[in-house]
């Protein structure tokens, strides 16, 4: 007589050479479930170099292609460990999104990271306005309050969201007025987004546009 399953009859199981070394989970088809993670550097300033730094589970070596508001960056092949490294530079000021995709294997899945969002930024001169104009209309439409949180600015549409750092605080705010009309600023922070962000009264501040 003929015996197979020996190595099941003495276990209960048998080995699946395709299963996840670490969880012991196999995909349907016979695939492995491929995890991907990517970071990156919240907070740049345009035309500096940023890294972008990931994993790949399960660790081998694979390609994989990092792309920035859906736009390929580059294609790189991990190394064993599932780790890569991408170098990329900022055209310009702006909330940009990063994804980390790779294709699937002969033995895993594709796998996609979350998105990861780095706010670019350039360095703009500001000042704040509120005190002696509350209860106003702006030109966005709103009522100015003390509470009230946005920017005035001279060409963004009303209601454009602009993310603003001043040293190690940031906020995003809306455009809700025009200004301002003198010197050679080119924001109005009204009070309330002046007060969380720790600004003085002029300075320079650093905008996403």
């Amino acid at each position: 007589m003929i015996t197979t399953g020996i190595a099941a009859t003495a276990t209960g199981t048998v080995p699946d050479p395709l299963a996840d070394p670490g969880t012991g989970a196999t995909a349907s088809g016979g695939l492995v479930h491929s995890t991907a993670k990517l970071r990156v550097k919240r907070h740049a300033m345009a035309g500096g170099t940023i890294r972008l730094r990931g994993r790949l589970r399960p660790a081998a070596a694979r390609r994989v292609t990092v792309r920035i508001n859906g736009e390929k960056v580059k294609t790189v092949r991990t190394g064993a460990d599932g780790r890569f490294r991408v170098l990329w530079s900022a055209p310009g000021p702006g909330v940009y999104e990063a994804k980390a995709v790779t294709q699937a294997s002969g033995q895993a899945r594709m796998a996609r990271s979350r998105v990861r969002e780095i706010n670019v930024y350039r360095p703009a001169v500001a000042s704040y306005y509120g005190p002696g104009l509350y209860g106003n209309g702006t030109a966005c439409g709103q009522t100015l309050t003390p509470g009230t949180h946005g920017v005035a600015n001279k060409s963004l549409p009303c209601g454009e969201k602009v993310t603003l750092r001043y040293r190690a605080r940031t906020v995003t705010v809306p455009v809700i007025d025009r200004g301002p009309f003198s010197g050679d600023r080119e924001y109005d922070l009204t009070a309330a987004t002046k007060a969380k962000l720790g600004f003085g009264d002029v300075g320079t501040v650093l905008t996403t546009r």
